[in-house]
């Protein structure tokens, strides 16, 4: 039987994290790493990225800042590029950055916005997956851990692209779980609300309102989503494939 620490060990892999300078990615960044990983932070910010990747060096591993915008197609080719060169593998991959813009209205979202939406959610995502996880299958093998949110499920008027986004996010977890099968595994978490930096324009009301609506009375800590990523970017995980995991403190 196999211990628990060596389960959740990721000494020798290589992680890329999209979305990995703050909130949650960064949270995932710093726990790969803690648990032996090299990390690659990709966000669209390169002095963001940078300090993140400094704090990565400072846990004794080596780390690749990546500005990249994941909505952007050759952008995210130039990213797996980049991670392929740095370290000549990607042993996990999350497809953590998204974006969710307010506006007043469904009939006042415009086709930029769509787009925006759409590309950064679901279509920067589904390419990095098709290309890093191409490459992991045809070497090692891997793991590919895609960040959804309880809107692709239960979404409101006010995330409705986000929401529909999220949603195909969920396909494409399962249909790139049986198409990099075996060798690759394929997983999403699904977070309910969390307490990230995003979390401080919300207003009192709302805030409020997600205490109420949960089993556990309250919004998620970034550190909470560690566990999770750890178990699907692990050995711990190992005949887990094409999961979707909610973790939203018991919302109804």
């Amino acid at each position: 039987m196999a211990d628990a620490a060596r389960l959740f060990d990721l000494s020798g892999k290589v992680a890329l994290v999209t979305g990995g300078s703050r909130g949650l990615g960064r949270e995932m960044v710093l726990a790969f790493a803690r648990a032996g990983a090299d990390v690659v932070v990709a966000s669209r910010k390169a002095d963001a990225c940078e300090r993140v990747a400094d704090e990565v060096r400072a846990l004794g591993r080596r780390a690749l800042a990546q500005a990249c915008h994941v909505g952007d197609w050759q952008a995210v080719d130039a990213l797996a590029d980049a991670a392929w060169s740095a370290f000549g593998r990607v042993d996990v991959l999350v497809n953590n950055a998204g974006m969710s813009p307010l506006y007043p209205s469904l009939d006042a979202v415009g086709e930029a916005l769509w787009d925006k939406v759409l590309a950064v959610n679901l279509k920067g995502p589904f390419r990095l997956a098709a290309n890093l996880g191409t490459r992991m299958a045809a070497g090692a093998g891997g793991s590919i851990v895609n960040v959804s949110s309880t809107a692709a499920v239960s979404p409101t008027p006010a995330e409705a692209p986000y929401g529909a986004a999220k949603a195909g996010l969920n396909a494409l977890t399962i249909a790139f779980a049986q198409a990099f099968g075996p060798k690759v595994r394929v997983n999403a978490i699904m977070p309910g609300p969390f307490l990230t930096d995003i979390s401080k324009a919300w207003p009192e009301p709302m805030l409020r309102a997600i205490e109420r609506g949960a089993a556990l009375g309250r919004a998620g800590e970034p550190s909470e989503i560690v566990g999770a990523a750890l178990y699907f970017a692990s050995d711990a995980s190992s005949f887990t494939t094409g999961s979707i995991l909610r973790i939203d403190g018991g919302r109804a």
